[in-house]
């Protein structure tokens, strides 16, 4: 086996060196100053952020660095810009409430239709508590099992902080998913008492599922057991303390959802019965081309119509 002396050209028998034995030393001061090149070359490890300052983070991963960055323009959402989600904002905000009073409070998941107000509810959470002590912290999926490291940096601080992964779930055959549940629950370490959880995602059940997975199910007696396939999907979602299902808005939702935010944008609904009819009509058919009727195509629609209307 050849040393790390000689494959970089120092003499490793002393014949060959006029008698001087070097080889270890050698080596010892080779691998010294390769150590000392890679801490200059290596860049700077980054400092945690002030969370008296900022109140959210995003968690960046480049290369084998690893690090929490503060976000310095924090999107503000109210809560009571979102029209048609009262009652998931309630019990959204109950379970917030509770968590940053010091209370038991449980992890979330947010399913249903897309573009409902799911991301935009948790944002408003941090709008509403920011002052209480709420901190925000944005996990992308890819970077869950990085989820203990993130909760190491945090676990002392005195604040309550939400882990954010928005627009979660996996694909068929991905294995990520057995990562979060153990983070979620399985894990051997007790959970931290200042960091819940918040995710986002268009799968009540985060991943595919198949029509023929329900030939698995048997009955025995009036009693259904599922098959393997769908108990573990179950399993996963189950992890999630507080289900917060959202759906499809009727057209009465959109409506007041696309009056709501232009108002917030600085322009006016017309209140003339024609120009009423024409706005509505308007409305309805932006929702049309885009085939959903939900509160971001509302929000769209009305930053069309402020823009042309506001002077």
């Amino acid at each position: 086996m050849r040393s790390i002396g000689a494959s970089v050209g120092v003499p490793t028998n002393a014949a060959e060196n006029d008698g001087v034995n070097t080889s270890e030393p050698s080596s010892l001061a080779l691998l010294g100053r390769i150590a000392s090149a890679l801490e200059r070359i290596a860049p700077p490890p980054r400092e945690k952020p002030d969370f008296k300052r900022h109140v959210a983070a995003r968690w960046r991963v480049s290369g084998a660095l690893k690090y929490l960055e503060a976000v310095q323009h924090v999107h503000h959402m109210d809560a009571d810009w979102l029209v048609g989600v009262e009652a998931q904002h309630a019990q959204i905000d109950r379970n917030t409430k509770q968590f940053v009073a010091g209370k038991p409070a449980n992890n979330v998941l947010l399913t249903g239709s897309r573009g409902t107000g799911k991301s935009s509810l948790v944002k408003a959470m941090l709008s509403r508590y920011g002052k209480r002590g709420l901190r925000l912290i944005e996990v992308e999926k890819e970077h869950l099992n990085d989820m203990p490291d993130i909760v190491d940096q945090i676990a002392d601080e005195q604040y309550r902080f939400v882990l954010f992964c928005d627009d979660l779930s996996f694909d068929q055959g991905d294995g990520s998913y057995k990562a979060l549940k153990a983070i979620l629950d399985g894990s051997i370490a007790a959970a931290t008492p200042n960091v819940l959880l918040y995710a986002t995602s268009n799968r009540r059940h985060l991943l595919p599922e198949y029509f023929h997975e329900n030939e698995e199910t048997t009955y025995v007696g009036e009693e259904v057991h599922f098959g393997e396939s769908i108990e573990e999907k179950v399993s996963l979602s189950e992890r999630f303390g507080l289900w917060i299902s959202f759906y499809p808005f009727s057209q009465e939702d959109y409506l007041a959802a696309v009056g709501s935010w232009v108002g917030q944008l600085g322009a006016t609904v017309p209140v003339d019965g024609k120009k009423h009819e024409a706005f509505e009509r308007d409305a309805l058919n932006w929702a049309l081309q885009r085939g959903s009727r939900s509160g971001r195509v509302a929000y769209q629609f009305a930053r069309d119509f402020a823009g042309r209307s506001v002077k």
